[in-house]
């Protein structure tokens, strides 16, 4: 499997978690691989559907070693930019590379389905290579918790893996994705679950591919 975009959450009860790299031992190449695979560039593609603005409260749910916060930093310095994820070892990371660049974020231990933030706190959620690695249940779970912590008029974007267009993409998906916490992404129910979490307009933005699979970008608005 490709490294993923950030930590996870995997249960509810209990809150065990996917470590960034997959396993501890391979963090100190997450990094390097995520640099090779290119996958700053879909990073990209979410922070143009997410359009940040001056004064925006941004989190960046299941931020791993930092890298989306860091983007959103650079790409919108006057934003307030949090990064949440449930790894103590990824955040480290995180915190060192924001230190080494100057960026001023922070960063907040804990999970996707029990946010430990007020209601209407934020203006902007974004989540990069998260969602597929969520039950259905914390999915669900997750999604409320995000509409919880939206502004009135705030926005989510999720980029993670979509629905197949293709031979190929059905190939790649089963050479990369065998887990069956993918269903929801590949049969398209991510909007229907954010409209049933309590959010509006939920849609598909953006679809890309990459060398691991179709890939979406959903958004919804509180």
């Amino acid at each position: 499997m490709p490294p993923h975009g950030s930590s996870r959450s995997s249960a509810s009860h209990g809150h065990s978690f996917l470590p960034a790299a997959g396993v501890d031992w391979l963090l100190p190449l997450y990094d390097p691989l995520n640099r090779l695979l290119g996958t700053h560039r879909y990073r990209e593609r979410l922070l143009d559907a997410a359009a940040l603005r001056p004064g925006d409260r941004v989190l960046d749910l299941g931020c791993g070693t930092g890298a989306l916060s860091l983007q959103a930093r650079a790409r919108e310095p006057r934003a307030e930019v949090t990064g949440l994820d449930p790894d103590p070892k990824a955040l480290a990371r995180a915190r060192a590379k924001a230190a080494r660049a100057g960026a001023e974020i922070t960063w907040q231990q804990g999970f996707g389905d029990a946010l430990p933030f007020e209601d209407a706190r934020f203006d902007r959620v974004i989540s990069s290579l998260v969602f597929h690695h969520l039950t259905h249940e914390v999915r669900r779970a997750t999604l409320a918790e995000i509409a919880r912590v939206l502004a009135p008029g705030g926005t989510v974007h999720v980029l993670d893996f979509g629905p197949p267009s293709g031979a190929l993409d059905r190939l790649l998906l089963s050479l990369f994705h065998r887990d069956d916490r993918l269903e929801d992404n590949l049969a398209g129910r991510i909007p229907a679950l954010m409209t049933e979490a309590g959010l509006a307009d939920a849609a598909e933005a953006a679809r890309m591919r990459s060398p691991f699979g179709a890939l979406s970008i959903w958004r919804a608005r509180r």
